[in-house]
């Protein structure tokens, strides 16, 4: 790619499988714990759970942000929790994980790995991943909202009063 052309993207692109990525963004430090798996199902979704109580120290709370994904709420994970009481878990409202920080790390690394990498395998992505992940942490960045959040709950009122009573 030249600077100043746009991307393109080839018609004959092939997928060579999928993966998925858990992660906590520490909001103190800056850093993530990451892990991947080939399936998003609630027993990944408890390693990774196991995962973080073994990484974070035992003597602090952990509030977990999740969207509404159904993998976060099975019986399996309300009794993983019930057992782990300093396990908070908050789950955003839907189309709202813009409000979840670490969405936007996912979003960095889409767009530094993912959209313009080329994996031959899954491996060679989950490589990546990991080591992305751990270049992260060795100099992680903070996020800054650059909005008050009085003025994104003015704009959220807002669209809530120009959309109530709409019909859709």
């Amino acid at each position: 790619m030249m600077p100043g052309m746009p991307e393109r993207r080839t018609h004959d692109y092939v997928r060579r499988g999928v993966t998925n990525l858990f992660a906590a963004f520490n909001i103190a430090d800056e850093t993530v714990i990451s892990s991947i798996h080939r399936r998003h199902r609630a027993i990944e979704f408890k390693k990774f759970l196991a995962k973080i109580d073994d990484e974070v120290p035992g003597d602090l709370e952990v509030h977990l942000v999740c969207d509404n994904y159904g993998t976060h709420k099975t019986p399996a994970i309300n009794a993983w929790l019930a057992k782990h009481p300093r396990f908070h878990m908050h789950n955003t409202a839907t189309s709202s994980s813009w409000i979840n920080q670490v969405e936007r790390w996912f979003g960095f690394i889409t767009d530094e790995l993912i959209r313009r990498g080329s994996h031959t395998c899954v491996q060679a992505l989950e490589a990546d991943i990991r080591a992305r992940a751990k270049g992260w942490n060795e100099d992680p960045k903070p996020f800054i909202w650059t909005k008050p959040a009085e003025q994104i709950l003015e704009s959220i009122g807002r669209l809530l009063t120009r959309i109530s009573g709409a019909a859709h």
